[in-house]
């Protein structure tokens, strides 16, 4: 029978034990265990969707994971449904995300102390000198030359994120922390401030201090980590040493077999009309991009996150004006960052977030199933019975299962909720359509009859420009796939050149190569 690691010496900073975690219509987690060690500059890695973003918000607290698993922290075990953000504090585990939460307005003195008790004069007043020299001497600690009295928003990104650690490590001389999370620290940093803070990171943790690093930056990995974990689809790969291990090693073990590739739908004719043009697009984070989409062609667009993938296609769609270049459908350009002028000629879009961002929750399905299109049912007013037939039309093409046609959206599953998005659209029938991540939390079941959905408006001749952080989902779909880096298309393939290996190399050394 093989040893649980809560058997293991206490050398650990933290153990995980069968950490699972579902949400409706998805395993986000599957039965993860892993340790890291006291000291140990452990990094976790994983493509889009492994599960890292889930195992971090467990814990921290903001989510609870499924019951029957167990965290060992300090000596103390709690069931993963029971964390919350007093337990992850009280367990010594401190966060610094993507988003700093820090507060530009505010000095850097006033930003190490959010969060913390301000020290006060013996009339209860704020003791700004007592605070600004107890900040001097913290970032003297940390060897983070700034001056205390600075406005946050002077600093550089390095200084900026080195703040924000030292902040987490304010109470460390008094035991407080025992594991300090990173997730993806360098991603806003520019190449010559990546080095200043992965050089603070190893005096931390040649000091004692335990690191769970995560970033897509393979190269930071090789060169700093001792010990890897790998998730993939929510389950645990692997757990080893870093020493030897080369970043295409790396990358098979995040992305999968070399050998593995998934069942590509049915090869067809690609029509030769052109009737998506993208012409030296730049918007945001998106730079000088040209792409173009067929009659009846798929075209996946595969990155990291914060890629520019969702960026690009929200101003193709008109959610952002761009600041130079052109979208033409059928060879007309689009008024700039209009999604009327997008939607009147034909171009329709299935978003991420679907929450946020096209569902109508209170309202019921049937309206939600008329809201592309509501121009069909006015007479001067709204003339329910064609809308509710159409709606039961719907509902029976998509197999949509719901408790009835005016059901509050909010009450149907997620797989559900994603094929009535994608129902709205497509009675459209639209010249082109972009996909964001389609199937995201969506089963099994509703998957497949999503993907029919999807190559039944192929058949008919729509364009689809799919993004999705399913390496699966993105073989079995695509005709073309673009890879995206930094804003940017970086490599093309088709046919037989798409594979599990092209793609996942591809977006990590297209990633690595701009670093």
């Amino acid at each position: 029978m093989t040893e649980s690691l809560l058997d293991a010496p206490p050398q650990q900073a933290l153990v995980l034990e069968a950490v699972s975690k579902t949400f409706p219509g998805m395993r986000a987690l599957d039965d993860v265990s892993f340790a890291i060690h006291r000291g140990s500059f452990h990094a976790l890695l994983g493509g889009n969707g492994s599960g890292k973003s889930t195992l971090i918000k467990i814990l921290a607290g903001v989510y609870q994971g499924d019951p029957g698993g167990t965290i060992r922290a300090r000596g103390e075990s709690v069931d993963p449904q029971a964390t919350t953000p007093a337990w992850s504090r009280r367990a010594g585990i401190r966060f610094v995300h993507q988003d700093l939460g820090v507060f530009g307005a505010m000095s850097v003195a006033e930003n190490l102390f959010s969060g913390h008790p301000y020290p006060r004069t013996r009339i209860g007043a704020v003791g700004w000198r007592s605070m600004q020299a107890e900040a001097a001497r913290v970032l003297a600690r940390h060897d983070i030359d700034v001056d205390p009295r600075r406005s946050m928003a002077d600093l550089r990104p390095a200084e900026q994120t080195l703040v924000a650690i030292a902040r987490c490590l304010m109470d460390a001389d008094e035991g407080g922390v025992e594991l300090l999370v990173l997730d993806e620290p360098t991603a806003r940093l520019p190449p010559t401030e990546v080095e200043e803070l992965l050089a603070a990171l190893d005096r931390y943790v040649a000091g004692g201090l335990s690191i769970l690093y995560v970033s897509h930056r393979l190269s930071e990995v090789v060169e700093h980590a001792d010990t890897i974990t790998v998730l993939r689809d929510g389950r645990h790969v692997t757990t080893r040493p870093a020493d030897g291990l080369t970043r295409a090693e790396l990358a098979t073990l995040i992305v999968g077999s070399r050998s593995q590739i998934a069942a590509k739908r049915a090869t067809r004719t690609i029509g030769s009309d052109v009737v998506l043009r993208v012409e030296g697009l730049r918007s945001g984070p998106v730079h000088d991009v040209d792409l173009t989409l067929h009659a009846g062609e798929i075209v996946g667009l595969a990155g990291l996150v914060g890629s520019g993938r969702t960026h690009l296609v929200e101003t193709i769609f008109g959610v952002h004006r761009p600041r130079e270049g052109r979208v033409s459908l059928r060879g007309r350009p689009l008024r700039p960052g209009s999604v009327a002028a997008a939607t009147d000629a034909g171009l329709a879009y299935v978003p991420e977030d679907r929450a946020a961002h096209s569902a109508f929750r209170s309202l019921g399905l049937d309206m939600n199933l008329s809201a592309a299109d509501l121009h069909r049912y006015r007479r001067g007013w709204l003339r329910r019975p064609p809308e509710l037939a159409d709606a039961q039309a719907d509902i029976a093409r998509f197999a949509i299962r719901t408790p009835g046609v005016r059901a509050p959206f909010a009450q149907l599953s997620g797989g559900n909720q994603q094929k009535a998005v994608l129902a709205r659209w497509l009675r459209r029938s639209p010249v082109a359509l972009l996909l964001d991540e389609p199937t995201q939390g969506v089963d099994i079941g509703a998957r497949a009859e999503i993907y029919a959905q999807i190559e039944e408006a192929v058949d008919r001749g729509t364009a689809v420009l799919l993004v999705t952080s399913d390496l699966d989902e993105l073989l079995h779909l695509s005709d073309r796939v673009a890879v995206i880096s930094r804003g940017r298309i970086v490599d093309e393939a088709t046919g037989d050149r798409i594979t599990r290996d092209w793609v996942g190399s591809r977006m990590f050394d297209a990633h690595q190569e701009e670093s």
